[in-house]
């Protein structure tokens, strides 16, 4: 097969609202990395970019936001990494377009994990956007915005030029948002009909972006994936002040305009050293987003806004999140049932039989072991969030990703295992290849994010009918080897869960730090 590719003064060359770029043409697609969206001083609010003269280059990844701590190489099969080069100035986004031309294709802007604190645009080599601009004959976008305690610091009441600090990260994914309003006609996409989607963090930024009135109007659709995680990523309450003032102490700084200019890795390092210290007594210890008049607050605690009612939302989780992670010690390949459900019982005593009736009947294709990998983690809040979120609308879907991956003889899927099946990138990551299933898994979930980024519904031919949720009955697209919908499937079984396999586990582990130790 030939890829055609043209870098010229001619081709992929954009006149946008701030001045001319220049990408590239190939393999069918115009592509652009690198576009500076927005600019901002340190704890201050976005401002639009200076226009430029001349051709701005638009060939090569921006600078990602600095991370807070030296990232570790670990799991690279499971959730294989880039690193790129860290740079306060980091609003910048990179674009994958079928054609620059007037066809108004759906836009959809991934944002990226690591919580509110780290990760990338181009951190997942399964974020790249070639596949699903290609294939869906869409507009992809994936942006970089502040993170940690450069985008997520409450300095309020140190003046009112900090009065959003605490969310200037979302801040900048509004910014980005509003750019592809103005811009995106021009790369042939449509700015009414954007899509958001995002994983873990991402897809908590998805739910932050509908409690932030600036946003109205900017998206007309959100994906959510793995995104709700309760507590976790719960909204931080209290003043700022207090966190601020241990921060200028620790820096050797009086005022938070000496702040603006100290080095950013000494910032991190006091960051660092007194996060952990404010968050264990309960205070506010930055790096998430808090809620004041820019931001209405997580939906647990606050409620959905009634204005985004009408905006369509996917929403879901994989079977083992977490736990998937690290290799099960009790599963081992060609285990009955009879074997998984004796080590269940011997794990989980008294309460085993009540759990294990629930799960059978839950995931009966599964051998009773893996109850012991099941996540209630995510699970658990997001059956709560879409029972909220459906009693506003008709258009709440729910979906789990529960097709094992190979490795070690067969995987419980973990934590980030479904994004190369949504951006259509199983060919990018080795684990997700599995002769005669992995295609057949990626056809389905691609063609059902297709169609809801088209029409804000995701059925297609490819999956059974995908009905919306209501608050007494979610429909849920069991993504697997056999796909199916089922209703309530695991109503009682996470639950149960969550309160039974959570602390046994926990015990489990704690023996075998023992053992390790002796």
């Amino acid at each position: 097969m030939n890829h055609q590719f043209i870098y010229n003064q001619k081709t992929a060359v954009v006149d946008t609202k701030q001045g001319k770029i220049r990408g590239y043409y190939w393999d069918r697609l115009y592509v652009f990395k690198g576009i500076p969206y927005a600019m901002a001083k340190r704890f201050h609010a976005p401002q639009p970019v200076e226009p430029w003269d001349g051709v701005l280059e638009a060939d090569s990844f921006g600078y990602v936001c600095p991370l807070p701590e030296m990232p570790k190489p670990r799991n690279e099969l499971r959730v294989p990494h880039r690193y790129w080069i860290m740079d306060e100035n980091c609003q910048n986004l990179n674009l994958w377009t079928p054609g620059l031309d007037d066809k108004k294709r759906p836009v959809l802007v991934w944002l990226h994990g690591g919580g509110f604190e780290a990760g990338s645009a181009i951190e997942h080599i399964a974020y790249e956007g070639e596949n699903m601009s290609r294939e869906g004959d869409v507009v992809v976008i994936t942006i970089n915005h502040r993170l940690n305690v450069l985008g997520y610091f409450d300095l309020s009441e140190f003046g009112e030029e900090y009065a959003n600090s605490a969310n200037a990260g979302t801040d900048d994914i509004v910014a980005s948002l509003k750019w592809i309003h103005e811009n995106i006609e021009a790369f042939g996409g449509d700015p009414q009909n954007v899509t958001v989607f995002g994983q873990s963090g991402g897809g908590a930024k998805v739910t932050a972006l509908l409690q932030t009135p600036a946003a109205d109007g900017l998206f007309a659709k959100g994906i959510n994936m793995s995104g709700v995680i309760g507590p976790i990523l719960a909204d931080r309450a209290g003043s700022g002040r207090e966190f601020a003032l241990a921060m200028m102490k620790e820096l050797g700084v009086e005022t938070v305009k000496e702040m603006e200019t100290v080095p950013y890795p000494e910032l991190a390092a006091a960051y660092m050293k007194l996060k952990h210290e404010f968050a264990d007594h309960g205070k506010y210890a930055a790096g998430m987003p808090r809620a004041n008049d820019f931001y209405a607050g997580m939906p647990e605690t606050n409620g959905f806004r009634k204005e985004t009612a009408h905006v369509p939302l996917m929403v879901g989780t994989v079977y083992g999140e977490f736990t998937s992670f690290a290799q099960s010690p009790y599963r081992k390949p060609q285990m009955t049932a009879e074997e998984g459900e004796k080590i269940v019982r011997d794990v989980l005593g008294a309460d085993a039989e009540e759990i294990l009736a629930l799960f059978k009947e839950a995931y009966p294709r599964r051998n009773p072991v893996d109850l012991l990998m099941i996540d209630f983690i995510f699970r658990l809040p997001t059956q709560q969030y879409v029972r909220q979120r459906s009693a506003l609308n008709d258009c709440t879907y729910s979906y789990l990703f529960n097709l094992d991956m190979p490795i070690e003889g067969g995987s419980t899927p973990w934590h980030c295992a479904d994004i190369p099946f949504f951006f259509h990138n199983t060919d990018l990551v080795p684990y997700a290849n599995e002769p005669l299933v992995s295609k057949i898994v990626e056809k389905q979930i691609f063609d059902s994010v297709m169609a809801f980024a088209r029409t804000g519904n995701p059925n297609t031919y490819a999956v059974p009918e995908w009905k919306a949720c209501t608050p007494d009955e979610e429909y849920v697209m069991i993504f697997d080897r056999l796909t199916e919908v089922r209703c309530n499937f695991d109503e009682k079984l996470v639950p149960m869960a969550a309160k039974v396999v959570g602390p046994a586990m926990k015990k489990e582990a704690e023996k075998n730090r023992e053992k390790i130790q002796h």
